[in-house]
């Protein structure tokens, strides 16, 4: 694979495959999917969603990704998880909720005050697009900031470096609605380093 290539880590439910009169459980596949080749890199079958924590580290450990950057939703912000992809030689972009809470609770504290009161110093970089297509603007906003001394839990996570918020400000009419994200990252605080990128393949 190209280098910085964006392997996206994905959990489907596959339908119509449960059969309620035979007892017989919905099958649930973890992919890895190559951005930018295009190509299922792998993929492992659960008997239960429940069951990716521990399904995504085997899937990694079968995959080449060295000097690729491994992107997961929340259920894959798992501390084991982040040091298989270190160990792998990639970077690695979780998504932050509510699963580690004292963790997420400290992001979006930091991130949201720091960001809501413009106190934006130089260990943040920032990042916007602008788009609009059928009478739809949409606002993308992008921050990352590698002042993470603050955190209690950083030495927990192998590789961390930095926190970062995505924020989708979306117009239609007169109706307005914004969604913030968050986010933990072995990459620095650079925009330029693909943190922006990697959030559009795998929020938009």
């Amino acid at each position: 694979m190209t280098h910085g290539e964006i392997v996206v880590i994905d959990g489907k439910t596959l339908r119509r495959s449960h059969d309620r009169s035979n007892k017989v459980a919905a099958i649930h596949m973890v992919s890895a999917w190559a951005c930018e080749n295009g190509l299922v890199l792998g993929q492992l079958k659960t008997e239960e969603k429940s069951n990716e924590i521990t399904a995504i580290p085997k899937l990694l450990k079968l995959l080449e990704l060295h000097n690729c950057i491994v992107t997961i939703d929340a259920m894959g912000c798992q501390k084991k998880i982040a040091k298989t992809i270190q160990d792998q030689g990639a970077d690695y972009v979780l998504a932050l909720k509510g699963n580690q809470r004292n963790l997420h609770n400290d992001v979006t504290l930091y991130l949201d005050n720091a960001i809501n009161k413009g106190n934006l110093n130089n260990t943040f970089d920032f990042h916007e697009t602008i788009g609009a297509d059928h009478g739809r603007i949409e606002i993308r906003r992008y921050w990352i900031c590698n002042d993470i001394n603050r955190l209690d839990q950083d030495r927990e996570w192998q590789g961390l470096k930095s926190i970062g918020l995505a924020e989708s400000e979306r117009h239609i009419g007169d109706k307005k609605t914004i969604e913030r994200r968050y986010f933990i990252t072995s990459l620095d605080n650079n925009i330029d380093n693909e943190f922006s990128r990697c959030l559009v393949r795998i929020l938009f």
